[in-house]
């Protein structure tokens, strides 16, 4: 159980709500301090995804981040399609805007993601379409270069992204059989593909944490529930082959329509950290339902009160590692992605700073979670 601790001066100065259900006037969070901070003071770390060309271009997003993000993920740079756009030809000056960011600020820096079904130009898809030695060979040489080039800075790699397979009941379920997701690295070199990339990541760094991420795993469905048990067989797998695996990442892209309850997810946690497994929350947001209230701080109150129960439940569970995918809902994927958007023009409130760059209850209720409160 996490220490019981105030929010720093924040509970004197009667900041901080004791129920994110109770309606009240909203809190004055500026004055706060960040969440890295506050999750660092209780042995815990918070950071967010980051795209270097807003690191850049917009002095609000930077600001965002130099304050409140304590570890960052690139959200498209280190994936393969960014990295290797043409067999050979390697471009990591967008990578390289972010470690050097992040270098200059003593960052730390997730990797995602070596191994992934989407972001895979024509050429690699073409590549693997030919034959198991040629899709070896394509894998050895982009994490020759690639984990190479980044060993100075990141030193945790989500290695495989998204292998298992969705079942029935899922947003997209799987059309054909099998628990693994019907990949082209899966055509190309077998189910042993997830244990070959963790390998090979091992031989090129052998001090590296090597990650699996995956999502869907983290409700109260029959669909969730099928697709944790699918993820611990695969796991179990791989470490009685004595694959070098390091740690889990859950993804965490929460849905309002979808009921979260701790008991079962806390036993999942329970099984991880049995197999001897480090857990981190990797992509946390919070998608709302499709006609959320009128009222925004009933949809906020909502939110937080998701997002607090989530991760309240994984901190207990040995979590020690929060990242939202973003900070802010001006730039979130929830407000760009059509398959996910809101249709009446609203955006989903489902990261910790609102479109305007202020702290919202999603805030809040992380900073509470982080004081086991």
């Amino acid at each position: 159980m996490l220490r019981r601790r105030t929010l720093l001066a924040a509970t004197a100065a009667g900041t901080l709500s004791p129920s994110l259900g109770r309606a009240q006037a909203a809190p004055d969070l500026s004055g706060l301090p960040s969440l890295g901070a506050l999750a660092r003071s209780q042995g815990l770390t918070f950071g967010a995804a980051v795209q270097g060309q807003l690191l850049e271009t917009d002095p609000d997003y930077h600001r965002a981040f130099e304050t409140e993000a304590a570890i960052v993920v690139p959200e498209w740079e280190a994936k393969w399609s960014a990295l290797q756009p043409q067999e050979g030809r390697f471009d990591t000056a967008p990578l390289d805007s972010i470690l050097r960011w992040a270098q200059s600020r003593a960052r730390p820096v997730r990797g995602h993601a070596l191994i992934w079904h989407n972001d895979l130009p024509d050429w690699t898809r073409a590549a693997l379409g030919e034959g198991r030695d040629r899709a070896l060979a394509v894998m050895a040489a982009h994490f020759d270069r690639v984990l190479s080039h980044a060993r100075g800075q990141i030193r945790d790699w989500d290695v495989v992204n998204e292998p298992v397979a969705n079942p029935p009941g899922s947003d997209v379920p799987q059309a054909g059989p099998g628990e693994l997701r019907d990949t082209p690295w899966l055509r190309a070199l077998g189910p042993n593909y997830i244990d070959i990339a963790f390998r090979m990541a091992r031989e090129r760094d052998p001090t590296l944490r090597l990650t699996l991420n995956e999502y869907g795993i983290e409700e109260d469905t029959p669909d969730a529930t099928e697709k944790r048990r699918r993820l611990l067989a695969l796991l179990r797998s791989l470490l009685a082959r004595g694959t070098p695996l390091d740690a889990v990442g859950i993804q965490a892209h929460l849905q309002m329509v979808r009921p979260f309850r701790p008991a079962p997810f806390a036993a999942f946690l329970a099984e991880l950290r049995q197999m001897g497994l480090a857990v981190l929350i990797t992509e946390l947001d919070v998608r709302e339902a499709p006609s959320p209230p009128q009222d925004m701080g009933a949809r906020d109150a909502l939110v937080a009160e998701r997002a607090h129960a989530f991760v309240a439940t994984a901190l207990e569970g040995g979590v020690r590692t929060i990242l939202t995918w973003g900070l802010s809902d001006k730039y979130s994927w929830l407000a760009t992605e059509p398959a996910v958007a809101l249709r009446d023009g609203r955006t989903h409130r489902g990261l910790p700073l609102d479109a305007e760059w202020r702290r919202k209850a999603l805030w809040e209720a992380l900073a509470r979670a982080f004081q086991g409160r």
